[in-house]
């Protein structure tokens, strides 16, 4: 159940990292308590998920779960950069989160 709860955290990280960009310097009411509500959700899995995982291993897959959402989502919401080298760096953080999957007996 940990790795559910880390994938959902990772998501929820994602939504809140996106949701920066929608609060204007939490200047706007309902994206500023949404952003906040995934924030909590997100902190809230992550504590659960640390519970049977490694919190080294829990930690560097939610963050690469939320830094690869983010760059994704930059890409496909605001025009971010499709760079070759920039998909390829996406790549080695994915093969990373597979990896510490991989090497982990928890969860």
């Amino acid at each position: 159940m940990g790795w559910t709860y880390l994938f959902i955290a990772g998501v929820f990280e994602t939504a809140w990292v996106i949701g920066l960009k929608y609060t204007a310097g939490f200047s706007r009411p309902l994206p500023s308590v949404l952003t906040l509500l995934a924030m909590g959700v997100s902190v809230f899995l992550l504590s659960q998920a640390v519970k049977t995982l490694p919190l080294g291993t829990a930690y560097a897959v939610w963050t690469g779960i939320g830094a690869v959402g983010a760059v994704v989502l930059g890409m496909i919401l605001f025009a971010e950069s499709r760079d070759v080298l920039r998909l390829v760096c996406i790549g080695l953080i994915i093969a990373g989160i597979l990896g510490l999957k991989l090497v982990s007996n928890e969860g």
